[in-house]
């Protein structure tokens, strides 16, 4: 029979203290050994339940005996078609495909964490111990990640083990098995803090594995650029990628430890998709109370610009830094420099132009201009809502990089700096700051899971900065746009003819 909790339970009275003041009271040894309680208990559920060890380990056992296989077929294929030497960037990629399938599988007992416990009726006796929420968090998510953890340790070992001791006889370096394994334990880390958020945050299993495909795609996307970044021999690349991910992993489990809230848990019966409310709650902050355009910049748009301050400095910071390092990487790498001989004249000044065009410099009318920076802030918003604003940024500072590191190009003396300047500098003193707002409103978006505000609910705090970012992108960013792209297009050609001397 389940456990009711009371309102004279001791676990309200818990919760009345916030996280970081319970681990005031908590050293973190003590934390941890609370937690491990619970991780013991729930691993040792985990392995006791057949049915889903059961699948799990067989798969995991025999899909390395599938991809052994498959790859006898694919070094037979390369050796027929002369390509043998492309066999030892190959290799790699099964090992890693073996250590993401069972990760993949084991996603499950993840995503049960806390939705699975509720729906069969044994989670309030767990939370009706005097835990705290942070050592009821810690313990399950540990449970959850040891499992897939294992499985997927066991999957690598045995593939690796065939290679080794197989027919294929390979010989891999230590330090490409060690990077394997970061990235093993860095994507499954991931996949299961992101799957233990989802399960405290939703109210059925069903819902749990729907949202889980915003955790699978997005890491099987990054798994196939991880096999093209090692098919080209650019393997010191996936060691900025496992620091990523373990950043990426601390932001899952701290958004985790800090927005759950067992109260909540037990309280909530239902996901229920409520447009209207909404439709409401984003017109509320879209419009601020105002009702002409003058209250709405001054009780609506000007304070929304005001509370991007930090994310806009953050921004311009990584704008400068990158557009520093194209500058370094144009300077220090002789084998990406532009031809500087007179008689490849025509041909740098083609190179220029492209790359002018990358930057979006070379628009034919205001409305394309406009256009092509809509849509690209657009993208960066919509990818900065899946990566916590990171993706975001990094779509925004791109085009600064390409800018210094055609300011560092040798060849660009032969044009004068003048030209560099004045085919850059008009329109781009309007359009950065419109490019610097949109992307610090994108970084707030995406990072405001993070850290909601604790006077709303996670939806509640999100909804209000899609808001935010609506009206800064109407009142300001928009409008910056357009005078940007009038000015690159009438006003930027004729700098530059005057630089040319034309």
């Amino acid at each position: 029979m389940a456990t009711t909790l009371s309102s004279s339970s001791t676990v309200p009275a818990l919760e009345q203290t916030p996280v970081g003041a319970r681990f005031g009271e908590h050293d973190a040894r003590q934390t941890m050994r609370n937690a491990l309680i619970v991780t013991r208990r729930e691993v040792r559920d985990s392995f006791r339940d057949w049915r889903i060890m059961g699948p799990i380990f067989v798969l995991t056992l025999v899909f390395p005996v599938l991809a052994q296989n498959a790859t006898g077929l694919f070094i037979h294929f390369f050796e027929g078609a002369g390509a043998a030497p492309l066999i030892d960037n190959f290799l790699p990629l099964l090992p890693m495909i073996v250590g993401f399938f069972p990760i993949s599988i084991s996603l499950v007992i993840a995503l049960e964490t806390f939705v699975g416990e509720k729906e069969r009726r044994s989670l309030e006796p767990l939370l009706s111990t005097p835990l705290t929420n942070t050592e009821l968090y810690v313990g399950k998510t540990l449970a959850a990640m040891l499992p897939p953890l294992l499985a997927s340790y066991l999957g690598i070992t045995i593939y690796v083990g065939g290679l080794i001791f197989g027919t294929q006889q390979w010989r891999p370096e230590i330090t490409l098995i060690v990077q394997i394994v970061a990235l093993t334990t860095a994507q499954a880390l991931v996949m299961v803090t992101g799957a233990v958020v989802v399960s405290s945050q939703t109210t059925s299993t069903r819902a749990a594995n729907l949202l889980a495909s915003f955790i699978v795609i997005p890491i099987s996307l990054l798994v196939m650029l991880e096999s093209f970044i090692m098919i080209t021999n650019n393997g010191y690349v996936l060691w900025y990628i496992v620091i990523g991910l373990f950043i990426a992993d601390i932001v899952l489990f701290s958004t985790g430890a800090r927005i759950f809230n067992r109260e909540e848990l037990l309280g909530r019966q239902m996901d229920e998709i409520n447009l209207s409310w909404v439709g409401r709650t984003v017109n509320k902050n879209f419009r601020g109370g105002a009702h002409n355009i003058a209250d709405w910049y001054r009780l609506s748009v000007f304070p929304a610009v005001r509370q991007l301050r930090t994310p806009a400095i953050f921004v311009s910071v990584c704008m400068i830094g990158i557009f520093i390092g194209g500058f370094a990487i144009a300077q220090l790498r002789p084998d990406l420099q532009l031809p500087t001989s007179t008689s490849d004249h025509a041909k740098t000044a083609s190179s220029f132009q492209s790359m002018f065009q990358l930057v979006g410099a070379q628009s034919h009318s205001v409305p394309a201009a406009v256009l092509q920076n809509v849509r690209v802030l657009v993208g960066a918003t919509l990818l900065s809502v899946f990566s916590f604003g990171v993706l975001g940024v990094i779509i925004s500072m791109v085009p600064f990089g390409v800018l210094g590191f055609l300011l560092g190009q040798p060849a660009l003396a032969q044009f004068g700096i003048g030209a560099y300047v004045a085919a850059v500098l008009p329109h781009q003193l309007i359009q950065v700051p419109a490019v610097v707002l949109a992307t610090a409103a994108a970084l707030r978006l995406g990072a405001v899971v993070t850290h909601p505000s604790p006077d709303s609910t996670v939806g509640e705090s999100w909804l209000k900065a899609l808001a935010d970012v609506a009206k800064v992108g109407v009142g300001v960013v928009l409008p910056l746009l357009i005078v940007a792209g009038i000015i690159e297009v009438y006003i930027t050609p004729i700098f530059v003819r005057l630089a040319a001397g034309g």
